[in-house]
């Protein structure tokens, strides 16, 4: 009896894991207690609670967000893995509950192109499941946390052993209305800053290539991701890479247009929807993936 108690008075507060898990995915307090139902107050005190309990810190505290610690990210796949498996065995001993969670790591593109807009429509045709959706576009971004699906570019089994293919890329130049104007010519891009994402395997020497054209007096920005590619060209920062269609969005908000109207090169890589396999999909996963696939194939 003795070790039981013991080993009982190690294990912390479900409330207290439930708080740390809401936190640690949305990065901040306050929306981790619009979330919960709780003040941000009250998600404070039950973290401190919990790093107390724990005897080390989980958060490094800043104005307007928190960010994990080297323990906190060590920590959080066990307990997301720990609170999936008490609702999945809950929901088979004593039925559906109220509402399922789902799991989404997504490429920061894809999320930003398509399940922003998408995923008020799934909660609205599914009530019953919850999309928790993280973005990343690095595999060792994710190793730490658990997923039930992830949205990936590139290479599919880096990820997981089981894919669908989602959709491919379309590249063509694109910036503001009036340096597109000047642009009559390919050669003409040579004479402005080329915005390149450098993780890309398709960037603007494979455009150049397409074009027949010479980069040898090109000059680059180096940006990490296509968002930020845009947002600078919006600035008057250069000219950037559309990656049609899930740029489609992010270059209609920043007003940029295409510099050679016509001309597009397919790339060379494509999204995947990644899963372990599709028969140890959970129902919430299931689901989703579903809905997912039906709804790309409308837009």
């Amino acid at each position: 009896m003795l070790s039981l108690y013991l080993m009982a008075s190690r294990i912390p507060s479900l409330n207290w894991l439930r708080v740390f898990e809401a936190a640690a995915r949305t990065e901040s307090f306050a929306r981790a207690a619009q979330q919960l139902n709780m003040s941000a107050a009250a998600v404070s005190q039950q973290v401190k609670a919990l790093e107390t309990q724990l005897g080390a810190r989980l958060f490094v505290r800043h104005p307007h967000s928190v960010t994990l610690t080297e323990a906190g990210r060590g920590y959080l796949p066990s307990v997301q893995q720990s609170l999936l498996m008490l609702e999945t065995a809950t929901t088979g001993l004593f039925g559906e509950s109220r509402q399922q969670r789902v799991f989404v790591q997504s490429n920061m593109l894809f999320a930003h192109g398509f399940l922003a807009a998408g995923i008020p429509l799934f909660n609205e045709k599914h009530p019953d499941v919850r999309a928790m959706l993280g973005t990343s576009n690095q595999a060792s971004e994710t190793a730490s946390q658990f997923t039930d699906l992830h949205i990936v570019f590139g290479n599919p089994s880096l990820f997981g052993a089981a894919h669908d293919p989602l959709l491919q890329e379309r590249l063509y130049p694109m910036a503001r209305p009036e340096l597109a104007e000047r642009i009559t010519a390919p050669q003409d891009l040579l004479k402005h800053v080329l915005i390149e994402v450098a993780s890309h395997r398709a960037g603007w020497p494979y455009v150049f290539e397409a074009l027949k054209l010479s980069q040898a007096n090109a000059r680059y920005t180096f940006v990490d991701n296509t968002i930020m590619a845009a947002t600078m060209a919006a600035a008057g920062g250069g000219i950037c890479l559309a990656r049609a269609p899930a740029s489609d969005i992010i270059a209609s908000m920043s007003g940029l247009v295409p510099c050679l109207p016509g001309f597009e090169v397919p790339g060379q890589e494509g999204y995947h929807l990644v899963y372990a396999d599709e028969a140890s999909l959970r129902p919430a996963a299931r689901v989703f993936r579903n809905w997912l696939l039906a709804y790309l194939a409308q837009t």
